[in-house]
């Protein structure tokens, strides 16, 4: 069976196109052989730019074209709303994009969820809420755990991680400490297009009783760091931010375990992926998956372009679409 791929439009993009004449393929499950195009079109948004985008594609492009024996094309669009465009007018055949993208494809052009990405093992994260003020929000002394990324111990509490273990991110997880968030408390927000960082929590502090629009003060800030510096600082007494956050700005900031407590977690909010359009033949799309499922474990090379180029580690065909029918939810609480 054919497996399937994800914003809402604030990121840049990369295309590779499924386009062109039809070819023949091996013979399908029925034995019969099926038609596939000659070449397709891939786009995504990529992490390099300017003219090491060709060069940082390439390895990927002729992976799949020689394994798939047809060609297959990679182009960059402006941003992830752009290779949803992309792929409902058959500029593109597969996207590699974010969740709230995967969700349009998916409820515009009917595409399929194939792959989703991989980052650190997980194809979630939880948003943190961060505090400087433990006494308010904590019922217990906050504990250290190890953050395993980067071998960093940081404080929680709320039980939301173990004492001297390795730590898990795992949400949701004390969300009733958010109701907690008195009327005028200085509360740090990212950019309302944000999930973690304003979208995920603000959901999450409405449900537990929190005006956020008239009850709180919204410290802005820009960035994942800086919304933790905003706590460490003393600009805002709650912030949040992807997990885990703090070890962006452990540098500046050595103590920060001891003076940024996470407090809790938000629900999971799901990576991106990759998605196909539903015109594509049942057989490719099998194929296509498999191939891109297998990349990262094809060389070193290959898990290398996949960090340098889109951020990620592998990409898995466990897709818990569930996870991005939420997020469209979630983003539907924000649209207009």
């Amino acid at each position: 069976m054919r497996k399937s791929l994800l914003t809402t439009g604030i990121a840049a993009v990369t295309v590779l196109t499924l386009a062109g004449c039809s070819g023949s393929s091996p013979e399908g499950d029925a034995g019969e052989a099926t038609e596939w195009p000659s070449s397709i079109t891939l786009s995504l948004v990529p992490s390099v730019e300017g003219e090491d985008l060709a060069q940082a594609l390439d390895p990927l492009t002729a992976y799949l074209s020689e394994n798939l024996d047809i060609d297959v094309e990679g182009v960059v669009a402006s941003d992830y709303a752009a290779t949803v465009e992309a792929l409902g007018t058959d500029q593109a055949q597969v996207i590699i994009t974010d969740a709230g993208s995967l969700y349009n494809a998916i409820e515009r052009y009917d595409a399929e969820l194939i792959l989703r990405d991989v980052r650190f093992g997980a194809t979630s994260y939880a948003a943190v809420a961060y505090t400087n003020n433990p006494d308010k929000y904590c019922e217990d002394e906050p504990v250290m755990s190890t953050y395993a990324a980067s071998d960093i111990e940081l404080s929680s509490c709320n039980g939301i991680e173990e004492a001297d273990a390795e730590s898990t991110g795992s949400g949701p997880a004390a969300v009733d400490a958010l109701g907690k968030i008195t009327d005028g408390t200085k509360v740090a927000l990212q950019a309302a297009t944000s999930p973690a960082g304003y979208q995920y929590p603000v959901v999450a502090m409405r449900e537990q009783g929190v005006d956020t629009d008239a009850g709180i003060t919204q410290v802005p800030v820009e960035g994942n760091n800086n919304a933790v510096l905003a706590v460490y600082n003393g600009d805002a007494e709650v912030s949040f931010g992807y997990w885990d956050a703090r070890t962006t700005v452990t540098e500046e900031a050595p103590d920060i375990a001891e003076k940024v407590v996470a407090f809790s977690y938000t629900e999971m909010i799901p990576n991106g992926g990759v998605a196909v359009t539903s015109s594509l033949p049942d057989d490719l799309a099998v194929e296509l998956t498999q191939l891109l499922d297998d990349y990262a474990d094809s060389s070193e090379e290959a898990a290398s372009v996949m960090f340098d180029l889109v951020g990620l580690s592998d990409w898995t065909s466990e897709t818990a679409e569930d996870e991005i029918t939420r997020y469209g939810e979630i983003l539907a609480e924000f649209a207009g």
